[in-house]
């Protein structure tokens, strides 16, 4: 009986608190609702709708804006098609690096009014993206107005950097010009892509060096190979054995006086040992 209290007690103990809770929150339901105004609500509304007329508005602006831009810029980037230009590389087509580069550029007006030369430049570009620059050249300013059916000509020069030889790169040659009425226009004379080159000089240290050493490492090797080869020829050469003489007649002795010669004559020969024993055999018998 005292188990089946206590567990009547706490099943009561953890239902309690449960249905508290669930009460507190179905009551405070209506109160959240009725404590919301409706005017308000539509206030708040209203506000919400201004704000998306502003940020339409400001992103309008801002599209406008770009808008203009875009078409300043493509104001700037056009040429008039009056103005006619052309361009001579005087030190020809190549391009060698740390060495001066020269080219005429000729502007002709073939219109009714005057246009006013006003710069020329020039520029190395990313080969890829012709909007990143490698190398920007100061541009040369000009001030020059030609008149109508005419024409004139102008010089400019630069020097590639050394460390660009040997890769291509993205030449851009512009001309800015404007008309009587002060509208800009810009033409692109050369707009390619070339390789900067690495002039041929004589020889250096570097090169020098280096022919140095093959022929030295020539000389090595060749002696190595004597040495192989010398050894090996040793190696099957035959031992000569040198011989004595023979006889008496085939040794000179013309050097001895005759005196001497007739004392050796006259003096008993050696006999061989042979001789001896056939003489010793004779005495036997």
């Amino acid at each position: 009986m005292f188990n089946f209290g206590s567990k009547l007690l706490l099943l009561f103990l953890l239902a309690f608190p449960c249905g508290l809770i669930s009460i507190g929150q179905v009551s405070a339901d209506p109160d959240s609702a009725e404590d919301i105004d409706p005017d308000v609500a539509v206030d708040e509304e209203e506000d919400e709708e201004e704000v998306l007329v502003e940020e339409d508005q400001i992103q309008t602006s801002e599209g406008d804006d770009d808008d203009d831009d875009s078409e300043a810029a493509d104001k700037l980037m056009t040429s008039h098609p009056d103005a006619d230009t052309t361009i001579i590389f005087m030190t020809g087509e190549e391009f060698p690096a740390n060495e001066i580069v020269r080219f005429l550029v000729g502007f002709t007006n073939k219109g009714s009014q005057d246009f006013t030369v006003q710069s020329l430049e020039a520029s190395f570009r990313y080969p890829q993206d012709f909007q990143f620059y490698i190398q920007n050249f100061t541009a040369l300013p000009l001030s020059t107005v030609v008149q109508p059916q005419a024409q004139a000509s102008f010089e400019y020069s630069f020097i590639p950097a050394q460390p660009m030889a040997g890769r291509p790169f993205g030449l851009v040659i512009l001309l800015n010009y404007l008309d009587t009425e002060g509208n800009v226009f810009q033409t692109a004379i050369y707009n390619q892509t070339v390789t900067i080159t690495e002039k041929e000089e004589g020889l250096d240290g570097e090169t020098m060096f280096m022919y140095i050493f093959l022929v030295g490492l020539v000389a090595l090797m060749l002696f190595g190979m004597y040495q192989v080869l010398d050894s090996r020829t040793k190696k099957r050469l035959s031992v000569k054995i040198e011989k004595g003489t023979v006889g008496i007649n085939d040794v000179d002795i013309s050097w001895i006086p005759q005196e001497t010669l007739n004392v050796m004559n006259k003096a008993s020969p050696k006999t061989s040992p042979r001789k001896r024993t056939k003489r010793a055999a004779g005495v036997d018998q």
